[in-house]
């Protein structure tokens, strides 16, 4: 049996299998069409900051079964394994891990927002009052 290796261990692992994304970048490839921004900061969260404009929220605990282009619960959105998702949650750290996931399901274009909403918001990045 391995030993465990622990959190920041395993950020660097997952991490170490995509490219993440800074938020002008997120912004831009959103703007113009190709990348799909989702949310899945949990409510409070999104009450309390704002929302991204034109992001799709889904929060955490559905994120594989809406985004599962082959799966019953999948949302319009999920058009392909092809499609360009930016997981966003609050700081970072959590996308991570929903962007590996996401990977395992065959998205293989799947990244996460480098600092998270709080990055984008501190680059002064549109945000929506909920």
């Amino acid at each position: 049996m391995s030993e465990p290796i622990g959190i920041d261990v395993l950020l660097e692992q997952v991490r170490s299998g995509y490219r993440r994304i800074a938020p002008r970048a997120a912004y831009d490839a959103a703007e113009a069409g190709t990348a799909l921004l989702v949310d899945i900061r949990y409510a409070a969260l999104r009450e309390r900051d704002g929302v991204l404009p034109g992001a799709l929220v889904i929060e955490r605990n559905e994120l594989e079964w809406r985004l599962d282009p082959r799966g019953s619960h999948r949302l319009p959105e999920a058009t392909g394994h092809d499609l360009r998702v930016v997981v966003v949650c609050d700081e970072g750290y959590a996308s991570s891990l929903a962007a590996e996931s996401l990977h395992r399901l065959g998205l293989r274009r799947a990244t996460d927002l480098i600092g998270g909403f709080q990055a984008w918001r501190a680059e002064g990045l549109p945000v929506a009052v909920p």
